[in-house]
């Protein structure tokens, strides 16, 4: 069984930054893929960016250039640097994960499928005024 926590949502500026963690609480020695989603009120869930057990990364479209997805130091934690944010980055922003991810993981479209992933966290809302 895997828990997923994520924090540092909040309410910024439009142009602003926040950073988002996400950490995993499990008993199993096992590394995982981790991938942020957002879903905003009203949308269908999206596909922000994953990260494989390698360090390798995959982007949605409407993020790349603006957000980064890095693993932390602990196993099982990870990070999404959001920079220079619009109002329609607005949206529950949520953490998945799983474990013996496929070595395509991010070369296609595995990692942006929420029905992969059997691990969620909560979400954590971020709101971006403009």
């Amino acid at each position: 069984q895997v828990q997923l926590v994520e924090s540092g949502g909040g309410s910024v500026e439009a142009g602003g930054s926040l950073r988002l963690s996400c950490e995993a609480s499990t008993n199993e020695d096992t590394y995982y893929c981790m991938t942020w989603f957002r879903q905003a009120p009203g949308k269908e869930r999206e596909e922000v960016a994953g990260i494989d057990v390698a360090g390798r990364t995959s982007y949605g479209d409407s993020v790349k250039g603006r957000f980064t997805i890095s693993q932390g130091n602990a196993k099982g934690t990870m990070y999404l640097q959001m920079n220079n944010l619009s109002p329609e980055d607005t949206a529950t922003y949520y953490c998945a994960a799983i474990a013996f991810c496929p070595v395509s993981f991010g070369g296609g479209s595995y990692w942006s499928a929420a029905r992969n992933y059997p691990y969620w966290g909560q979400g954590t809302q971020v709101n971006v005024s403009s």
